[in-house]
């Protein structure tokens, strides 16, 4: 075996062994921890969290919300959707990764609109 053929074998190992969470995503959809409902994984000292809040609580959307640093349960699922930071939010079944605004109105919208009629106001 030549030396760069090993080199991009061990490279590529090592590539996937650090990108193993990131892949299994893209392989699997995410869980619905949600149920249908809104939850943001965040901590107390991010500022974007704070940003995420304060749209959801301006758009008048009910939400669960799991500190990742204190709440196993919350680590957890943050983990299975494959985290790498915060916030994450978990619109029924979509995820949505950092503070984007345009991107987290959209999902809301999208996920409003699925909504039964008698329903839109409740999580």
């Amino acid at each position: 075996m030549s030396r760069k053929l090993k080199f991009f074998l061990i490279g590529t190992g090592i590539l996937l062994a650090m990108e193993w969470r990131s892949l299994l995503y893209y392989l699997s959809p995410p869980p619905d921890f949600g149920q249908g409902k809104v939850t943001l994984y965040a901590t107390d000292w991010c500022p974007y969290c704070a940003k995420t809040r304060a749209l959801l609580e301006q758009k008048q959307i009910p939400y669960k919300e799991y500190n990742i640093e204190t709440s196993e349960l919350g680590r957890d699922q943050y983990q299975r959707l494959a985290g790498k930071g915060v916030p994450v939010l978990l619109i029924d079944e979509e995820v949505v990764r950092g503070f984007n605004e345009k991107t987290i109105v959209a999902a809301l919208a999208h996920w409003q609109d699925s909504q039964p009629q008698n329903n839109k106001s409740k999580p």
